[in-house]
């Protein structure tokens, strides 16, 4: 079965990082960092245990777009890529397939503060817009999670929607939202 990834050859090198495709075998190179607490504050799942993580990961929707980022052969976090149809009518929605992607991003704590996850996201914007040639790129997060917004601003990100109290936190808190996006032009325009 192919995929929207199939396009771009894997892995995609930057000075310091590689990015490839997961494969079942990241659950538990990825888990040690994706269960700390500073981390999953921000996740959309917070499982208990390695089993429960691992069943997570390994579900063909969730493997089919997620990547590993590597520093020296060791995996310090991992991307989401979602490639995804645009908004159409039904006149016009075969031109919209496809066309666009989601993106996310979860960086090991211990290698924070390096530039990597600025590094890393840069590489899948470029494998969006020139490997995958997608016309749109969207990131959502948290309004709390200022790192993660601040990425998206130093990336040239474009903040489109702030939702009040949009999101229910596992801390049983209604929290604001921020979506971001970027189109094609302006990534080739130097906006990044």
């Amino acid at each position: 079965m192919s995929s929207p990834l199939d396009p771009v050859t894997w892995p995609v090198r930057t000075d310091r990082l590689e990015i490839s495709r997961a494969v079942a075998g990241d659950a538990a190179t990825t888990w040690p960092f994706r269960r700390l607490p500073e981390v999953t504050e921000w996740m959309t799942a917070a499982p208990a245990t390695l089993a429960e993580y691992a069943a997570r990961f390994t579900a063909p929707p969730r493997l089919d777009k997620t990547l590993v980022v590597r520093l020296d052969g060791t995996v310090v976090g991992d991307l989401m890529l979602a490639v995804e149809d645009g908004w159409a009518q039904v006149e016009v929605a075969d031109r919209a397939r496809e066309v666009q992607a989601e993106i996310g991003w979860c960086l090991d704590p211990a290698y924070q503060g390096r530039g990597l996850a600025t590094e890393a996201v840069a590489a899948l914007l470029a494998v969006c817009f020139e490997g995958l040639g997608l016309r749109r790129v969207t990131a959502n997060c948290f309004a709390d999670n200022v790192a993660s917004w601040r990425l998206m601003e130093r990336l040239g990100m474009r903040r489109e929607t702030h939702t009040r109290q949009e999101s229910l936190h596992r801390s049983g808190r209604w929290l604001d939202g921020l979506g971001y996006a970027l189109l094609a032009e302006e990534w080739r325009g130097g906006r990044h």
